[in-house]
C-alpha cells in the first residue's frame, strides 16, 4: 500500500442515511482512512447536508444547515464522506448556494476544495493502490449518479476492489444508468422511480453475482429493497464494507437490517 507519508486531519462527514441506518458504513470508513495513514474526528455538531432542502428550491433553509456544516468542519484538512450524493452536494452546490455573498463566499470555496467522497480521497489523494484482506465471491458494481457525474467517480473503486485477493469484479450492464432514488424523486415520482429500479433490478440478477456494491447508501437501499421484494439472491453492501474487510454485518435489507 502506497500513501503519502504526512498525517491529515479529516473531518468525517457520516451522512444521514450512514448514521441512521447503516452505521458499520461510518466503521469501515474509519478503518480505511487510518489505513490511509489518517487522523480521522467525527464531529457531533455535524447535521444533514441539506441535500433535501436543495433539491426542493428551499435555499434559506438549505444555507442555514451549510453555514453549519462549514463552520463545524473548517478546521479540517480535508472532510470525506462515504457518499458521492452528499460529497458533491458540500462540494459542488455550497459554492454556487453562496455565490454574490461577501462573507460567505470565499468561506464555502474553500471549504469545498477540501471535501472528497471516500474512494476518490483514498486513491486520488492519499495513493493508495490497494486493501489488504480477501473477499471469496464475485461483486458487480453501481455507479451512482452524483459521484460519476459531479465527481468522476468510477475507475476508483474499480482499482481497489481489483486489488482484493479472490473477489470477481462483473461489470454491471448500464453500470452508469440511474437506479430510480434520487433522493425525493422517489417519493415525488414514485412510478416512475419504481419503473426505473426494475431495470436496474434486472441487470443487477442478469450479472449473475453475489454481491451488489455501490458508493451512495440511498441508491444501496433503493436497489436492495427491490431486489428483496423480487426474491433476488443478490446481497448488496456500501464499497466501503469489502474494501475494509468488514462484512460481518448482515447485508442491506438482510436479515437484521
Amino acid at each position: 500500500m502506497n500513501v503519502p507519508t504526512t498525517t491529515p486531519r479529516v473531518g468525517l462527514f457520516v451522512t444521514c442515511l450512514v448514521d441512521l441506518f447503516r452505521p458499520s458504513v461510518g466503521f469501515a470508513t474509519i478503518k480505511l482512512l487510518e489505513s490511509a495513514d489518517c487522523t480521522v474526528d467525527v464531529p457531533r455538531a455535524q447535521t444533514c447536508c441539506g441535500q433535501p432542502a436543495y433539491n426542493s428550491g428551499d435555499r434559506k433553509d438549505t444555507a442555514d444547515i451549510a453555514r453549519q456544516v462549514i463552520e463545524t468542519f473548517e478546521g479540517f484538512d480535508y472532510v470525506v464522506a462515504p457518499s458521492g450524493s452528499c460529497a458533491a452536494m458540500l462540494k459542488k452546490h455550497y459554492p454556487e448556494l453562496f455565490a454574490g455573498d461577501p462573507h460567505w463566499e470565499k468561506r464555502a470555496a474553500e471549504f469545498a476544495a477540501k471535501v472528497h467522497e471516500l474512494v476518490s480521497f483514498l486513491t486520488d489523494i492519499r495513493g493508495m493502490t490497494d486493501v489488504p484482506g480477501s473477499f471469496d465471491g464475485t461483486v458487480t458494481y453501481h455507479d451512482s449518479c452524483s459521484g460519476l457525474r459531479e465527481l468522476g467517480v468510477r475507475s476508483q473503486p474499480r482499482a481497489l476492489l481489483g486489488s482484493i485477493d479472490g473477489l470477481d469484479l462483473k461489470e454491471l450492464k448500464d453500470a452508469d444508468v440511474c437506479c430510480g432514488f434520487g433522493g425525493t424523486f422517489c417519493v415525488k415520482y414514485p412510478d416512475i422511480s419504481n419503473a426505473i429500479v426494475t431495470k436496474k433490478a434486472a441487470n443487477i440478477e442478469a450479472s449473475d453475482a453475489d454481491l451488489l456494491l455501490a458508493g451512495d447508501l440511498g441508491c444501496l437501499m433503493n436497489m436492495a429493497g427491490k431486489l428483496k421484494r423480487q426474491g433476488a439472491k443478490t446481497e448488496v453492501r456500501h464499497v466501503a464494507e469489502v474494501l475494509a474487510g468488514m462484512t460481518d454485518a448482515p447485508p442491506i435489507a438482510g436479515s437484521g437490517r
